[in-house]
């Protein structure tokens, strides 16, 4: 017998021994439920937001990737899949894939590439600026003391 069978089938015992164990070691129909706290709404309200903000950076990725592909594919005259290829490569900083041949494909390749540094930092100020800013709340750093306001 194999390795993998073996795992399977302790796998298997053990959760049907769990589902057994469970509804007599617990009484589940008397769970309560709990309220929640003033942190848990603030982290709930964090996490929505912060995920607005990597949707809005994936926007931003998103229309540069397709400023590339139709940069590519009418400028140095690649197929759709090579001009994805290639804006995707220099999008993520690796690197051209496919020779240019014409100077209006070495031109657009040039300032594409330039756009791309900035596209990505772009995306990662969205993306980092609500963790810097709850970092920064967190340690109240934006906050006054009295000495200084005595002062």
């Amino acid at each position: 017998m194999e390795l993998r069978n073996l795992l399977g089938y302790g796998l298997v015992i053990f959760g049907t021994a769990m589902l057994l164990f469970i509804p007599y070691r617990f009484d589940l129909t008397q769970a309560k439920t709990r309220i929640p706290t003033e942190s848990d709404q603030s982290i709930t309200i964090f996490i929505r937001k912060f995920l607005g903000y990597v949707g809005l950076s994936a926007l931003f990725i998103s229309l540069g990737l397709v400023l590339g592909i139709l940069g590519y594919h009418w400028a140095a005259g690649l197929s759709w899949l090579d001009s994805l290829v290639e804006a995707s490569m220099i999008l993520s900083g690796m690197g051209p894939i496919n020779p240019l041949s014409t100077t209006s494909a070495k031109i657009f390749a040039s300032l594409y590439a330039l756009f791309s540094g900035l596209i990505f930092v772009i995306a990662m100020g969205i993306v980092l600026s609500p963790l810097i800013y709850s970092l920064l709340s967190q340690l109240q750093v934006n906050r006054k003391t009295e000495h200084n306001e005595n002062s």
